[in-house]
């Protein structure tokens, strides 16, 4: 009997030390992330600029104006790509909101449908080319928004 006790303690702090250890094996959440943006690293704007260019600037506008009419539902109900610019509502959001966003899409970060014709770039862009184009998006903002940002920021992680 006692041996059976020691085997079973033996195997519950196996399970235990795993479970502790490595939770990320079991619970890990893959639309969560550690991102900053870097708006005043000039290399980092300077590919995020050439990859907007080539990846969002047909939908999301070359001077980040988005497309007419972004806040109503087109004639398809899908809503159009919103403006960049501090027109817009991407500085409402937290870094890592807009970084999964843009690598997962707005209906795996949000949990439900959504009609959008955003796509995931999770197999196109790669982390560090995310980061970039929304640390471009972000050097073309005032230093009030840019503020305003970190802001927003600050108390995302707080909530974390």
């Amino acid at each position: 009997m006692k041996k059976f006790a020691i085997s079973i303690s033996f195997g519950f702090f196996v399970l235990g030390s795993i479970f502790y250890f490595s939770p990320s094996v079991f619970f890990d959440d893959p639309l969560m992330a550690d991102i900053s943006l870097k708006p005043n690293d000039t290399d980092l704007v300077d590919l995020g600029k050439l990859v907007y260019k080539n990846n969002c600037a047909l939908c999301h506008g070359v001077n980040l104006e988005g497309q007419e009419r972004w806040r109503q539902p087109d004639a398809n109900g899908y809503m159009p790509a919103p403006p960049h610019d501090e027109s817009g509502h991407t500085w409402h959001h937290p870094d890592e909101y807009l970084f999964l966003m843009t690598k997962y899409g707005l209906e795996e970060v949000i949990g439900q449908e959504y009609p959008n014709n955003m796509p995931a770039y999770n197999d196109v862009l790669s982390d560090q080319e995310i980061v970039a184009v929304l640390s471009f998006i972000k050097s073309t903002w005032s230093t009030r928004i840019r503020l305003q940002h970190d802001k927003i920021n600050k108390i995302s992680k707080e909530k974390r």
